[in-house]
């Protein structure tokens, strides 16, 4: 039973990694409407637009977070997201297994 739990618990952050991507880029304003005014994305985009010179820069963190925001995460995206919340949820696993 221990080996189920373990798997179902590392499904779960895999799962999560993918879902919370997208809430965490609405929360600080890359949203599918665009920025958000008075947002930190908003305040994101003010920096990068006067660091070159009145536009943001095609590519840029502030391009590709807002893409993400206004059409969802890519393929790409996904399968690094899942893999970040699979990583941090083996790790809370292992670490739970060595205090239990």
């Amino acid at each position: 039973t221990g080996c189920v739990l373990a798997a179902v618990v590392d499904y779960a952050h895999t799962l999560g990694g993918v879902l919370a991507v997208p809430l965490v880029l609405g929360a600080v304003g890359f949203t599918s409407a665009g920025i958000a005014a008075g947002s930190w994305a908003a305040g994101m985009m003010s920096t990068a637009a006067v660091a070159n010179g009145g536009a943001v820069a095609a590519g840029s963190t502030v391009a590709v977070l807002q893409a993400a925001g206004a059409a969802g995460l890519g393929t790409a995206a996904s399968a690094a997201a899942a893999g970040t919340g699979a990583a941090i949820g083996g790790a809370l696993t292992g670490l739970v297994a060595i205090i239990i």
